[in-house]
């Protein structure tokens, strides 16, 4: 399976807005997080999946390809994806691939991808601007303003209990002690 020095190396090659990269840091990290509560054995892919799931996130591939196309051109270029990889970054996409959601790791990226943003919004609405003065508290009151970075699709993250028998509260905990882990990386 290809490494995350070689898929860190391709996301900078392949994505010139650096704060998508980060976000794919935050998905990596939080999916690193929830395979060790949910299925360890699976670490690796879950984190792969979390770091090069935007990997084709460009102006020239099309939304329907999103989440698609990074396999694509990853194998392409020779690099091992494997097909549990593959179908969950195009399932975190579903509107637009028609890939449904159906493992846990499936749902795990679908449900993080978006929760990332608002962390990320909560830490920069922070005097100091970073994530280790964000708690949990934090979030949720800003995840309850549904004006507060509106474009984070609340009802998707709502589903963590039903998908992965994670309250709320709990995923949100792990989504963002994952984050602070990795906050110089994010630059936060």
């Amino acid at each position: 399976m290809i490494t995350h020095d070689q898929a860190l190396k391709f996301l900078n090659e392949q994505i010139e807005n650096k704060n998508i990269v980060k976000h794919m840091l935050a998905t990596e990290a939080i999916m690193r997080t929830l395979a060790k509560h949910l299925e360890s054995e699976k670490e690796d892919k879950y984190a792969t999946a979390g770091l090069l799931h935007d990997g084709d996130y460009r102006e020239d591939v099309p939304h329907q390809k999103q989440g698609v196309k990074v396999t694509e051109t990853l194998r392409k270029k020779g690099f091992d994806v494997p097909d549990d990889v593959a179908h969950t970054m195009a399932a975190h996409n579903r509107e637009n691939t028609g890939v449904k959601p159906e493992t846990k790791m499936d749902w795990s990226l679908f449900i993080c991808d978006s929760l990332t943003g608002l962390i990320v919004a909560t830490a920069l609405v922070r005097p100091d601007k970073k994530l280790s003065s964000v708690t949990v508290k934090s979030v949720l009151k800003k995840f309850k303003t549904p004006s507060f970075a509106a474009g984070t699709r609340r009802e998707d993250i709502k589903l963590c209990q039903e998908k992965l028998g994670l309250s709320l509260d709990e995923f949100i905990a792990l989504s963002l002690k994952a984050m602070q882990k990795i906050a110089p990386d994010l630059g936060l």
